[in-house]
């Protein structure tokens, strides 16, 4: 029996949710499983996964393939590289608390890494924001002055026709009077 390490796919229509999960490669896609190791939401951002190292790296030890997302999944988690230093631990290239101080080293600077990145897309997402805001208020403002210039335009337009009137209207008083 050939066992994969795959996704099943949750969630409504267009929007994804998957369990990462150890299945038989004959089972259908959201079908029967063995076991579910983690979770993965590609809707938020950074993207979600929570998943059991412990259980993925015995499933790996056991020979199971990850297909090529789950792969990188797991080396997103670091699964891959605890695989890869417990493989030098059997072949005595150094021992278990050497790999696991290695593996602590790079899981630190790893997690900066992803909190830098994440820090940067909630930034640039609010300048964004910003310059949006700026932008819709600088048309408003142009709309305002354009409509306040159209109506002193006519304020001035109806204050001459009254003075061309007025002057008028005095010389016709004038005459009726006189």
């Amino acid at each position: 029996m050939s066992v994969k390490i795959r996704l099943q796919r949750h969630g409504s229509k267009k929007r994804p949710f998957y369990f990462i999960v150890v299945a038989n490669t004959t089972a259908p896609r959201d079908g029967k499983f063995i076991e579910k190791l983690g979770t993965y939401n590609p809707l938020t951002v950074p993207a979600t996964v929570r998943i059991s190292r412990e259980r993925a790296l015995h499933w790996l030890d056991k020979g199971a393939q990850p297909t090529n997302t789950c792969r990188r999944i797991l080396s997103f988690k670091g699964v891959m590289f605890l695989k890869h230093l417990m493989r030098g631990v059997t072949l005595g290239l150094f021992d278990e608390p050497t790999a696991m101080e290695k593996f602590e080293k790079w899981n630190g600077e790893h997690e900066e890494l992803v909190a830098k990145r994440e820090e940067t897309h909630r930034k640039t997402k609010s300048d964004k924001r910003h310059e949006a805001m700026k932008e819709s208020v600088r048309k408003v403002e142009e709309k305002n002055t354009a409509r306040a210039a159209q109506i002193a335009e006519a304020e001035a337009d109806a204050n001459a026709a009254d003075a061309e009137q007025a002057p008028a209207t005095e010389e016709q008083t004038e005459q009726t009077e006189g």
